[in-house]
């Protein structure tokens, strides 16, 4: 058995195994929706893996080589690792949930060159890691829906490549790319790569473990053979690739000839779906998980469905975490099932397990389950403090093995036999360990490590924090006590004791009124620490103290901070509340507030998800704790009410448990809902409603008065709330007829009853009011002749300056929405990646009115033709129609995947069309609430916007398939269709002549109306831009583009010739926009950003440089312009409002034009 272990790979086992089992469902993946499942035999494993291995030999012929691997779980999954596997080259995955600062230190730290990235998340790699690190889009390889990606390095590459073009002359593809390390990282002596793994951040820094074939082959041996597999079993692959336990899920499968099912990661954070899926639809027979994932399926379902009698289930193997005991694994069982139950201990350094043990549970009732007898290959010792081998008694594991050696860190090479320490103790007892725990600060938090001191450290480092402490309190709950760097801040006395109290919800005013309150410090920190570290590290609870106690010896005397704690959580106890409906409503909503971390002020909507909220499995948990303590009672099913239901269910829920004994008034058979005074129980919210003022800065502080009001009053009652849900506010709808939409890509409507003139004339005389009332004051502000960008020498001396500035909390990637009307309400809407989608006044930047969507907002919003409703899709996969005013929900429509794609409004028959990553385009009637039509697009998802020829009633539609469709927008029936190679990320862009759009493969092409292709101009880049077009009514008709290549390009429409280009500071992603210069002496003027952060505005007839201005973040958002104002989202949190003016003094012009 050593020499199998010795020579075999994995990828040569699964190669075996497809031999004896061509014709079988090698692999399944179910996406829980409409469309069913979708599955791939071995024959067709192999044969996609091998077109895979196939292109990425091509880059280098070379061996050793890492390939980095950036995708979500799906049916091409399998194959791709064994694509990358077959090179021979190892994989290395990149989680796109993760914080891209844990994955830089990845690729950095194992040299990474190239990596493969799922075709629709191309733009989500290069938009989080080109800040970090050089990027270059290589190829598309379509029929494998991947991309790949170089990485340059920026230390040695350029002399790398030069080296070996001089070596290898320039006819051949130098070997530096995909580049081997089998040298620096000692890969020789240890075996062939297989894999590349990192610890978890909070550990300390992350440490990258590289695992030989040699090192995880004996672990797919043996426990294939304890666990009995056969090619008709159907194996669950529940572990995320980037935590090893998914190797031995997918290897176990594929080299035995049995099924491998996936899922998608959102699927198995709902119990209910999750085993739905796995025992009713699929027989699932092999289960691998952590307790805790097993623990939310709950008492009722796992005794019912996952452990019945009758269950599919053969294996369950627990692992990552303590094993439960035999009395609860036993009262999880339906008597009569035979499910065989494993615990597996291991460590990610020595790749994966170590030790297994059968547990049997028909007798005996043991509290600590043995650890079990090592694996093959495997040697376990127990060592004393001193270092001793212990026989009997207590000491730490250290694991090893002479072949189960991985390469952790900077190690070069690791003698054979190495035995690594755990931190894991354990009580020796006759052959069996036990395990005790951890003696140092090292736990473990949902089956990841957490380093205690290591996440003291860092909040250390944030610039709130002047000192902390951090304790797991009863082995669950995360506390942090804080020393706020500013004291004032926040802070409160416990009134029954002098010791360091928790603060309070509400902030201390501030010394000065003229300014917002601060936003509450414990959101600052939980905001911070969730853009540095997993979920699992992040805080159940900060708690802020005066100072830190200190016992005698010096050290902080945690004994106390814990007294704390309990003093807080038992004023959050509530000794009577269950006397009271309205008080057990208030209490709940104090918890779930707490729970996600929310200000005091924020609403809970009797929609809102925990989940869509921005919950997860650990909060989720944290609220059940609070709710269970806080009320003095255990109620049954809670945990599955948290994760698959509404704050209403939830209310339900306790309230039928709590009550039951009292339901004796005229109200208790009434739904808590119908009980509420009747304007509280209308306003329903899929999410937590809008955050208070005090969540945004601004350049130019608000009045006093108005600030004043905006925090200490409450929301005026809207319309939206007193009429029925059912129809759209008659008043409401009134107030926005006449007005002027403005969207990215120089797209302006003008709709309602005010004709277009009469509205442009009044607001061109506001602009103008503005600029005589406003130059002043921009001259007396030190920001913004700081923020002041100066244009070309000669020019009409046009300058940027930035009016206002608006915090969403997270990048700002989508394009703003303008909606101007004849009421003065002109306003700006844009989402963010905080999932937050903001209302804001045109002019002063003040905050209308905010919501929190279900996910990230990349889509750029639209408006309904009634002007009435705001339209955005998010990555919730949720398109949502809400009020204007308000932020209200009038409906949210449900796709089957996130929707990035921006909606168009058809203004003839009031349709809102949009495309989804489902693969779908839809037609939704905002009125009547329904979906008109869908058509699915061939394949790919539809990442860019549809485009609507009004005059020829062609919706245009391109997708990440490579396919430009030409739909009737009343039907949605096929008009055309032209297939390409390459994915459009670009949105197509309609003109009287033609419909012209980018691609991914250089290029930017002109087809005529009827699908012929009528030019196509060729570019040094990728083309993520959208074009922009000149009206209609202009005799040149000229087409704006900018590419991957740092240039902007002005074609003709017509043949597709160029006119002009401009290079720019950075890659453009964004769509230009053109718009009228006459105020400034000037004809057409044409703006656009580039990735650097730099905003252009040029002559649209010569593309000379007119001015220009450097944010401080990379602009991926598109600017819009009307008038005077110009308005772009910013990767460093902000939307900016940038007034164009006239400057005082020309300043030569930088040489920017070609």
């Amino acid at each position: 058995m050593r020499t199998e272990m010795c020579e075999t790979t994995l990828h040569e086992m699964v190669q075996k195994a497809a031999v004896c089992h061509s014709g079988r469902i090698a692999v399944t993946f179910d996406s829980c929706a409409a469309v069913g499942y979708v599955s791939r035999t071995y024959s067709e494993l192999l044969s996609a893996a091998e077109e895979l291995t196939s292109l990425l030999r091509i880059r280098d012929r070379r061996q050793e080589r890492l390939v980095g691997l950036y995708c979500q779980p799906g049916i091409n999954l399998p194959h791709w690792i064994l694509g990358i596997l077959q090179v021979p080259a190892a994989y290395v995955p990149l989680d796109p949930d993760a914080p891209p600062l844990l994955s830089v230190r990845v690729m950095e730290q194992s040299r990474l060159t190239f990596a493969v990235v799922q075709s629709h998340l191309t733009q989500t790699f290069l938009s989080s890691f080109t800040p970090h690190l050089p990027l270059e889009v290589c190829e598309v390889w379509q029929t494998q829906d991947l991309t790949l990606v170089k990485i340059l390095h920026e230390s040695g590459t350029d002399s790398q490549e030069a080296a070996g073009e001089e070596e290898h002359g320039q006819g051949e593809q130098p070997p530096s790319e995909l580049c081997s390390l089998s040298a620096e990282m000692g890969i020789g002596s240890q075996g062939a790569l297989a894999y590349v793994l990192h610890t978890s951040g909070t550990t300390g820094v992350p440490k990258t473990v590289r695992v030989p074939h040699q090192c995880i082959v004996p672990n797919i041996l043996h426990l294939r053979s304890l666990f009995q597999i056969t090619a008709d079993d159907v194996i669950f692959m529940a572990s995320p690739l980037t935590f090893d336990p998914s190797v031995v899920e997918m290897f176990l499968a594929l080299s035995s000839g049995a099924c491998l099912l996936m899922v998608p990661t959102v699927i198995k954070k709902v119990p209910s779906r999750l085993a739905t899926v796995l025992f009713t639809r699929h027989r699932t027979t092999v289960v691998q998980a952590t307790p805790t994932m097993l623990r939310r399926f709950g008492g009722r379902v796992l005794r019912t469905t996952v452990l019945c009698t009758s269950s599919s289930l053969r294996v369950l193997a627990l692992g990552g975490e303590v094993c439960p005991s035999v009395p609860v694994l036993r009262s999880w069982r339906e008597e009569g099932n035979s499910t065989r139950i494993f615990n597996l201990y291991g460590t990610t350094e020595v790749s994966c397990w170590a030790t297994c043990y059968q547990l049997q549970l028909e007798a005996g009732n043991d509290v600590s389950v043995p650890l079990g007898t090592p694996l093959m290959g495997t040697v376990i010792e127990v060592r004393d403090e001193r270092g001793g081998v212990v026989t009997h008694g207590s000491g730490q594991v250290f694991i090893g093995g002479h072949e189960r050696v991985c390469l952790v860190g900077d190690e070069v090479a690791v003698a054979p036999g190495t035995m690594r320490s755990t931190g894991d103790w354990v009580e020796v007892r006759g052959s069996h360990l036990y395990y005790l725990g951890r003696r140092d600060r090292l736990v473990k938090r949902h089956g990841q490590q957490l380093h205690l001191d290591a996440l003291q450290q860092m909040l250390e480092c944030l610039p709130q924090v002047e000192a902390c402490a951090v304790s797991l309190y009863e082995g669950q709950r995360l506390l942090a006590f804080v020393v706020p760097a500013s004291p004032s801040r926040d802070l409160q006395r416990d009134p029954s004791s002098s010791d360091p109290a928790p603060s309070s919800s509400d902030p201390t005013p501030s010394s000065n009124d003229l300014a917002p309150p601060p936003r509450s410090l414990q959101t600052e920190i939980l905001g911070r620490l969730s853009q540095l570290l997993p979920s699992h590290g992040i805080p159940d609870t900060i708690l802020l103290v005066l100072a830190l106690p200190l016992s005698s010896h010096g050290k902080v005397a945690m004994d106390e901070l814990i007294q704390v704690y309990e003093r807080r959580r038992a004023c959050h106890v509530s000794h009577d509340p269950l006397g009271d409906k309205d008080a057990l409503r208030q209490h709940l909503q104090m918890l779930w507030k707490e729970a996600l971390a929310l200000d005091g002020s924020a609403e809970v909507g009797e929609e809102a998800h925990f989940l869509l909220s921005g919950g997860d499995s650990l909060r989720s948990l944290r609220l059940c704790d609070d709710i269970t303590a806080s009320l003095g009672v255990t109620l049954l099913g809670l945990l599955e009410v948290i994760l698959n239901g509404s704050f209403s269910d939830l209310l339900n829920h306790i309230a039928m448990a709590t009550f039951q004994k009292e339901n004796t008034d005229n109200t208790a058979d009434i739904p808590l809902t119908d009980a509420l005074p009747q304007t509280q129980a209308k306003r329903k919210h899929t999410d937590p409603p809008p955050q208070t003022q005090a969540e945004r800065k601004h350049t130019d502080p608000p009045p006093q008065t108005q600030a004043k009001r905006k925090h200490t009053d409450p929301p005026p009652q809207t319309q939206a709330e007193r009429n029925p849900p059912n129809h759209l506010s008659t008043e409401s709808v009134q107030r926005h007829m006449g007005f002027v939409v403005v969207r990215r890509a120089g797209e302006v409507v003008e709709m309602g009853q005010e004709s277009a003139k009469e509205l442009l004339n009044h607001h061109r005389n506001a602009n103008q009011r503005t600029e005589s009332n406003g130059s002043k004051d921009h001259s007396n502000s030190p920001r913004a002749n700081e923020s002041m960008g100066y244009g070309a020498a000669g020019s009409s001396r046009l300058a940027l300056c930035v009016r206002w500035q608006s915090d969403t909390g997270r990048c700002v990637d989508a394009s703003p929405l303008l909606l101007l009307s004849r009421w003065g309400q002109d306003m700006v809407y844009v989402g963010s990646h905080s999932h937050r989608l903001q209302a804001l006044e045109l002019t002063t930047g003040e905050l209308r009115w905010e919501r929190v969507l279900g996910g990230r907002i990349e889509s750029s919003a639209a408006v309904t033709r009634c002007g009435a409703l705001i339209v955005i899709g998010c990555y919730d996969g949720q398109v949502y129609f809400l009020s204007a005013d308000s932020g209200e929900t009038h409906w949210v429509f449900g796709t089957d995947d996130a929707v990035k794609s921006s909606a168009t409004v058809d203004p003839l028959t009031g349709l809102v069309l949009l495309g989804s990553h489902d693969a779908h385009v839809y037609a939704l009637d905002p009125e009547g609430r329904r979906c008109v039509w869908k058509r699915q697009c061939g394949g790919g998802a539809v990442f860019s916007s549809p485009c609507l020829h009004l005059s020829l009633r062609q919706l245009y539609v391109a997708t990440l398939g490579g396919q430009l469709l030409s739909l009737r927008p009343d039907s949605g029936a096929l008009v055309w269709k032209h297939c390409s190679d390459a994915p459009f990320f670009s949105s197509p862009c309609c003109s009287c002549s033609c419909v012209c759009i980018g691609s991914m493969d250089n290029n930017i092409y002109g087809f005529c109306h009827t699908g012929q292709q009528m030019w196509k101009f060729s570019t040094n880049g990728p083309v993520f831009s959208s074009p922009c077009g000149t009206p209609a009514c202009l005799s040149n008709q000229r087409v704006f583009c900018g590419s991957h290549d740092s240039c902007v390009y002005c074609l003709d429409s017509c043949d597709g010739t160029l006119v002009w280009c401009f290079q720019t500071s950075g890659r453009v992603f964004s769509s230009p926009f053109l718009f009228d210069g006459s105020v400034w002496g000037c004809g057409r003027l044409v703006t656009l950003t580039s990735t650097d952060g730099t905003v252009w505005v040029l002559d649209a007839e010569t593309g000379a440089l007119k001015a220009s201005l450097s944010l401080p973040g990379e602009l991926f958002s598109s600017p819009v312009v009307w008038g005077r104002t110009l308005v772009v989202g910013c990767r460093n949190d902000f939307v900016y409002c940038i007034e164009l003016t006239n400057s005082e003094t020309p300043v030569p012009s930088p040489d920017r034009g070609l």
